[in-house]
């Protein structure tokens, strides 16, 4: 076994228990344990256990994103500040004072992909685990929590007439590429580009204030933009059908997490936030931020005693009686 087989060897187990364990589940509740249907229900499941267990991870997140840009207009004074200077002490000097607005307003460049990142073990090990199938089938033996049985019961699963482990270019170089495995893998490709792009997008055409749309951080984020749909489709040709499942999968739940994080708590100043207040008008509710003012004025507002038969005026604080 090698270091990185050694390092994700606890990451197979514990992927492969649950797919095992909502195998059981689903086969309990009467699906056929053998069907394609069923392990692809199992690698879904994987996918929801994963993702409500990084919750925390992305409501931190966001707080570090906020904080990004939060400190935008800070970050643009010190650019300018070091404009020219390009010695070693300069350099120093300013990276150590980008460090402590990122200490200062609790973030750091690399937030956004912390989700990501701690993904991808998983993400390795599932696709270890689906990659080695055929040969643990062929050698009689178990991967991670699977038995043998359940290894291979997986081998010969199929959805729409492709395995779950097979993938589009190892496939066509073994020989063995069939329009089922061709068609399904492609499609599965587009569906976890155009999610990923599609997530990517909506972050940085509705919720980034103007502020954070003229700095560094948004050149960042249109290099993601492009380059991690890019890399994951250039990579899906050798991703086993079962892990552009869970991928692709995964990626809906980012894009739904962030909808309901873009409608119900928007980044303040982006125009996600402008219509959030606009609905919030609608409803009859207090707009926030600028309403706060209004509010104020609203309650100085004070009830003067009239004689006796006459209608009560409003009377602001400041004025005087007559």
């Amino acid at each position: 076994m090698g270091f990185f087989d050694t390092i994700l060897f606890p990451f197979k187990w514990v992927v492969s228990w649950i797919m095992v364990s909502f195998h059981d589940l689903l086969t309990w509740i009467g699906m056929d344990a053998a069907s394609g249907v069923t392990w692809t229900l199992s690698i879904i499941g994987l996918v929801l256990v994963i993702r409500a267990a990084l919750i925390p991870v992305f409501v931190k997140q966001i707080k570090a994103q906020r904080g990004m840009q939060a400190l935008q207009p800070e970050m643009k004074k010190l650019q300018a500040k070091y404009k020219g200077k390009t010695d070693q002490l300069s350099r120093q000097a300013m990276g150590q004072e980008q460090m402590a607005l990122y200490k200062e307003h609790g973030t750091n460049p690399f937030s956004a992909c912390l989700p990501m990142l701690i993904q991808m073990p998983f993400f390795f090990s599932l696709f270890q685990v689906l990659s080695q199938i055929a040969k643990a089938n062929a050698s009689n033996e178990g991967i991670g929590a699977m038995t043998r049985d359940q290894v291979a019961q997986f081998d010969a699963a199929t959805i729409f007439g492709a395995r779950l482990s097979d993938a589009l270019l190892p496939s066509l170089q073994g020989g063995n590429l069939t329009v089922a495995i061709a068609v399904l893998s492609i499609l599965m490709i587009i569906a976890m580009i155009a999610s990923q792009f599609i997530t990517q997008k909506q972050i940085m055409s509705k919720n980034m204030s103007e502020e954070a749309m003229q700095g560094p951080f948004m050149r960042q984020q249109k290099m993601m933009l492009y380059v991690l749909p890019l890399v994951f489709g250039i990579g899906g040709v050798n991703f086993p059908i079962g892990v552009l499942i869970y991928w692709t999968t995964t990626n809906l739940w980012t894009m739904g997490q962030q909808f309901f994080v873009i409608r119900r708590m928007p980044t303040p100043g982006s125009p996600a936030y402008k219509e959030y207040q606009q609905r919030r008008e609608a409803k009859g509710l207090p707009v926030l931020g600028a309403s706060r003012k209004a509010v104020a004025e609203e309650k100085a507002v004070v009830e003067i005693p009239a004689a006796k038969g006459q209608r009560v005026q409003p009377q602001r604080k400041k004025r005087k009686k007559r």
